[in-house]
C-alpha cells in the first residue's frame, strides 16, 4: 500500500501540492508557537549583575491556589522579597562558598540641569552584592555612610567623579551624596547601577528585614531548594538567572508563556480547519479515481487505507520542512514583538527539538484526520452505482454533518451574548471566539446555505449577464459544494480579521470614555519611574489643593467549580479615602470614605458573581503575590476604568517592587501651587486629567493581538489562494469541453469572472455577518450602542484584500488551464 501511495503521490504532485501547502504552512505556524512557548520557559537574556553568582535564590512569583492543578496558576506582576535571615540558612549548605543578600531599589541621579537622568533603568543596591557581577571598583574605595559608587557608564552620563557630590532620588526628595568610587563590571550594561553602603541600602529599600535576592557562589541549585524546602522561593540557575535580575525578562516568558498557549490554539484550531477543508477538496477532486477503483473490485477499507496512506506522505514531508520553517516564523514574530515593546531587543529565543517534533506529530495527526473525514464518503458508495454517483456532484451535504454545523451556529449564536453578562477584555475575547465558531458551523452547514444563496441569485445572473452569466448560473446551481469550499476561507479571512480587529478598538473605546467620565481631578501628577509616596500628602497642605494617590496594580483571584480551579489576574487600583471628590466610580453600595488599609471595594459584576457584599471578607492575592483577606467597604460600576478591585493606596503600594505611587490625581484651584512640588521633585510633570489614562499596556496588547491575528490572516491568505487554485484548476476538463461545443475562450473567462465575483460577494457578506453579530453584541454590553468602535477603512481594507485575493486566484488559475488546447485537455486525465 505505501508503494501504491507513493507512486500516486509523485504521479500527482499538482493534485496533492495544495494539501502540502496548506500542512507546510499549518505546522510552521505551530512549531513557531511552540517555540514562543518553550522561550517562555527557558529563553532570556545573559545575566550581568548575577554573571558571578552560580545560583539566586528569589521570592516565588507563581500563585497556585491550594488545590489547582499544575496548569493553574498565575505570575505575580511584582517582584516579592524574600527574608534576609534566609542568606544564613544557605550559607550553611555543603559547598557554598557565600551567599550574599542584594538589595535593589529604584534610584534615579539628578543631572546638572535639575531633571533626573532617564538613559538607562537605574537602580540602587548595597556594596556588598556587587561581588555577584563582579563590579570591581576602578578609582576611588567603598562606600561609606552617606557616600555612593557609580557604575562607569552613570558617573560620565552624570558628569561626576571620585570626590565630587550627586543628588540621588530614590523615594523621596533628592539627597545629595558624595562619591567614594567609580565601578565597572564585564559586558554591555541594560541597566544602571549605584551602590550604597549596607545601612543605607537598607534604609533606602524601606524593608530592613526583607531583600530582593540572594546570590549564591559555589553552590548546586538541588541542594539550594532542598535547603530552602517550605519556603516561598524560586531557585534559578543558568539562563533563567536573568529572570530574576531583569523584571522585563521575567515579564516577557510570562507573556510569551501565555500568548503562545492563546495563539498557539487559534493556530491549531484554524490550521485543522484549513487542512482538513484542503483535503477534502483535493479527495473530491478524485471521485472518479476512486469509483473506478470500487468499480474494479477496491473494498471500501482498501480505499480508505490508500487515502490515509498517501495523506501520511505528504503530511510528513510537508510536516518536517514546515517544522524547520517554524523557526523562521518564531524569529520573525520575536523581532515583532520587540519592534512594538513586548519582548527586549536582546531577548533570545530558545529552541529545541520538542516544538518541532510536536509540531510536526500534531500537523500529521490533522492531515489524518481530516483524511478520514474526507475518505468516508469515497469508500463507501456502492460499486454498482460507482460511476454513475462518479459523474454528478452530490448536491447535499450529509446530515451528521449539517446536524453538527446548526449546533456549532446555535452554539455560536448563544455565544455571543457573553459579552452582556461578561465585561471587560475576558467580553472581547469571547467575541472572537463566538465568530470563530460561527464560522466553522456556516462552513459545515455551507453547501446547504450557499445553496440557497445561489437559488435566488443564479435567475438573475442568467438573465442580466448573457451567455456567460447562464454558464456561471448553471455551474453554481448545479455545483453548490464546489462553491461553498471556494465560499468558506475568504468568509474565515473575512470575519476573523474584522471580529479581531473591531473587538479591540471597542474595547479600548470603552474603557477610554469610561475613564473620562470617571476621572474627575482637574490634573494629574506623574514621574520619570512614579511618583513618591510623600508628593500626595505634600500636595493635599497646599492651599486649596486637594490629592489622591493612585496607585495602578493588580490582583490574583481564584474561583472554584466543582475540581476545577480558575485561576485569573485581574487590573486593580490603589486610592486614598480623600479620592471621593476626584474620581467618580459610580459607587452602587458602601462609601469610598471608608476605604483605608484591610479594606477593598469590588467593582458590582464581580461582587454579585462572587456573592460578596458590605462587611464580607474577600480573598484574593496582591501583586506581588501576598495572600489577602480584606473587608468589602463598597460596590461600584466603573469596572472598566478601575479594574474590578480598588484598594486603599497604602496597600496597593506596598505589594508593588518600587513602592512608590503611578500617579497624584489633583484638583486645585490655582495651578501655580503645584509649581513647588516639581521643583522639590525632579521628573515630575503636572498635567490634565486625560494623561491619568495609562494607555501604554492597552496599545501594547492592541499591537499583539495586531501581529498575532496578522500571522494567522497570512496563514488563512495562502490557504484561500491554495482553494481557490486547486478548485479552478480541476475544471481544465470542463474548460475544455465549453470550448469544444462553441463557447468562446473569452465567454469561459468572463463566466469565471462571474463566479468569482459570485464568490467573493457571498463571502463578503457571510464573512460581515459572522463579525458584525458578535461586534453589536459586545458594542451594546460595553458601550450601550450597537455600532462598535474604529475606522471604517479597516473593515473596507478587509473586503478589499479579500476581493483581490479570490478574483486574482480565480483568474491566474484560469488562464493558466486555458493555455492548452481544447482537445487535448479533454484527454487529460483529473
Amino acid at each position: 500500500m505505501l508503494t501504491l501511495a507513493w507512486q500516486t503521490v509523485k504521479a500527482r504532485t499538482g493534485g496533492f501540492a495544495g494539501a502540502f501547502v496548506a500542512i507546510l504552512c499549518g505546522t510552521a505556524l505551530v512549531a513557531a508557537c511552540g517555540i514562543l512557548m518553550e522561550s517562555g520557559l527557558r529563553g532570556g537574556v545573559p545575566t550581568q549583575r548575577y554573571a558571578a553568582a552560580d545560583v539566586v535564590v528569589t521570592g516565588d512569583r507563581i500563585v497556585r491556589p491550594p488545590g489547582a492543578d499544575v496548569l493553574a496558576f498565575e505570575h505575580a506582576a511584582e517582584q516579592p522579597g524574600i527574608l534576609a535571615a534566609l542568606a544564613a540558612r544557605i550559607a550553611a549548605v555543603p559547598g557554598v562558598k557565600a551567599a550574599v543578600p542584594q538589595r535593589t531599589f529604584q534610584a534615579v541621579v539628578v543631572g546638572p540641569d535639575g531633571q533626573p537622568l532617564a538613559g538607562k533603568p537605574s537602580f540602587g543596591h548595597n556594596w556588598d552584592s556587587a561581588v555577584l557581577a563582579p563590579f570591581t571598583l576602578k578609582e576611588g574605595n567603598a562606600p561609606r555612610g552617606d557616600e555612593v559608587v557609580l557604575d562607569s557608564a552613570l558617573a560620565a552620563e552624570a558628569g561626576v567623579a571620585v570626590g565630587g557630590e550627586v543628588r540621588v532620588m530614590t523615594r523621596s526628595a533628592p539627597v545629595t551624596h558624595r562619591v567614594a568610587g567609580i565601578a565597572e563590571a564585564p559586558g554591555r550594561a541594560r541597566q544602571a547601577a549605584m551602590f550604597f553602603s549596607e545601612a543605607k541600602a537598607a534604609e533606602l529599600a524601606g524593608r530592613a528585614d526583607q531583600v530582593s535576592a540572594i546570590g549564591v557562589l559555589g553552590a548546586n541549585a538541588d541542594r539550594v531548594e532542598e535547603a530552602l524546602k517550605g519556603e516561598r522561593v524560586t531557585v534559578s540557575e543558568g539562563a533563567d538567572r536573568s529572570a530574576a535580575e531583569f523584571d522585563d525578562v521575567s515579564r516577557t516568558k510570562s507573556i510569551l508563556a501565555i500568548l503562545a498557549g492563546s495563539f498557539g490554539g487559534y493556530a491549531v484550531l484554524v490550521a485543522i480547519f484549513v487542512v482538513a477543508s484542503t483535503l477534502a477538496l483535493s479527495v473530491e477532486q478524485r471521485r472518479r479515481e476512486f469509483a473506478l477503483l470500487r468499480a474494479v473490485g477496491a473494498t471500501p477499507r482498501q480505499i480508505r487505507r490508500l487515502i490515509g496512506v498517501e495523506t501520511t506522505v505528504v503530511s510528513v514531508v510537508a510536516g518536517v520542512a514546515g517544522s524547520l520553517l517554524g523557526i523562521g516564523v518564531s524569529q520573525g514574530l520575536r523581532a515583532a514583538f520587540a519592534r512594538i515593546g513586548v519582548v527586549p531587543d536582546d531577548f533570545a529565543l530558545s529552541i529545541s527539538p520538542i516544538p518541532l517534533v510536536a509540531a510536526l506529530l500534531i500537523g500529521v495527526g490533522a492531515a489524518r484526520l481530516a483524511a478520514w473525514s474526507a475518505a468516508r464518503r469515497p469508500s463507501s458508495i456502492n460499486p454498482v452505482e460507482a460511476l454513475g454517483e462518479a459523474a454528478v456532484q452530490k448536491r447535499d451535504a450529509g446530515r451528521i454533518r449539517l446536524a453538527i454545523g446548526w449546533a456549532l451556529v446555535g452554539l455560536g449564536l448563544g455565544a455571543t451574548t457573553l459579552p452582556l453578562f461578561l465585561r471587560g477584555q475576558l467580553g472581547a475575547a469571547m467575541s472572537v471566539m463566538a465568530a470563530l465558531v460561527l464560522i466553522i458551523g456556516l462552513a459545515l452547514t455551507g453547501p446547504r446555505v450557499i445553496g440557497a444563496a445561489v437559488r435566488v441569485i443564479a435567475p438573475v445572473l442568467a438573465r442580466s449577464s448573457g451567455v456567460s452569466g447562464y454558464l456561471a448560473a448553471a455551474n453554481v446551481l448545479k455545483n453548490s459544494r464546489r462553491l461553498a469550499a471556494a465560499v468558506t476561507p475568504l468568509m474565515l479571512a473575512i470575519g476573523f480579521a474584522v471580529v479581531n480587529y473591531y473587538s479591540q478598538t471597542t474595547f479600548t473605546a470603552a474603557v477610554g470614555q469610561e475613564t473620562t467620565r470617571s476621572i474627575t481631578a482637574g490634573h494629574v501628577v506623574t514621574g520619570v519611574a512614579g511618583v513618591p509616596a510623600e508628593v500626595a500628602d505634600a500636595a493635599r497642605r497646599l492651599p486649596g489643593v486637594t490629592a489622591t494617590s493612585l496607585v495602578r496594580t493588580q490582583v490574583i483571584t481564584a474561583s472554584r467549580t466543582g475540581e476545577t480551579v480558575e485561576v485569573q489576574s485581574r487590573p486593580a487600583n490603589g486610592l486614598d479615602r480623600t479620592a471621593g471628590g476626584l474620581v467618580d466610580l459610580g459607587v452602587v453600595s458602601g462609601s469610598l470614605d471608608d476605604l483605608a488599609g484591610g479594606t477593598v471595594a469590588l467593582s458590582d459584576s464581580h461582587a454579585s458573581s462572587e456573592d460578596k457584599k458590605i462587611g464580607d471578607t474577600v480573598e484574593f492575592w496582591f501583586a506581588d503575590g501576598s495572600p489577602a483577606k480584606l473587608r468589602v467597604v463598597a460596590t461600584y460600576d466603573h469596572d472598566l476604568a478601575f479594574g474590578d478591585y480598588v484598594l486603599s493606596a497604602a496597600d496597593a503600594r506596598a505589594h508593588t517592587t518600587a513602592g512608590m505611587d503611578s500617579a497624584v490625581l489633583v484638583r486645585a484651584s490655582d495651578t501655580t501651587a503645584l509649581r513647588g512640588l516639581t521643583d522639590r521633585y525632579p521628573g515630575l510633570q503636572v498635567t490634565d486629567r486625560v494623561a491619568a489614562q495609562d494607555r501604554d499596556a492597552e496599545r501594547t496588547q492592541f499591537l499583539l493581538n495586531l501581529v498575532a491575528v496578522g500571522v494567522i490572516l497570512g496563514y488563512v491568505a495562502i490557504s484561500v489562494s491554495n482553494t481557490l487554485v486547486m478548485s479552478t484548476a480541476a475544471r481544465r476538463r470542463e474548460f475544455a469541453l465549453l470550448r469544444l461545443v462553441g463557447t468562446g475562450r473569452r465567454q469561459v473567462v468572463r463566466m469565471m469572472r462571474t463566479e468569482a465575483l459570485l464568490t467573493v460577494g457571498l463571502a463578503a457578506v457571510l464573512g460581515s455577518l459572522v463579525a458584525a453579530v458578535p461586534l453589536a453584541v459586545l458594542a451594546v454590553g460595553l458601550t450601550g450602542a450597537p455600532l462598535p468602535s474604529g475606522p471604517i477603512t479597516v473593515y473596507l481594507g478587509a473586503l478589499a484584500g479579500a476581493a483581490v485575493l479570490g478574483v486574482v486566484s480565480i483568474a491566474i488559475s484560469t488562464r493558466l488551464s486555458l493555455r492548452a488546447k481544447p482537445i487535448d485537455a479533454i484527454g487529460m486525465r483529473e
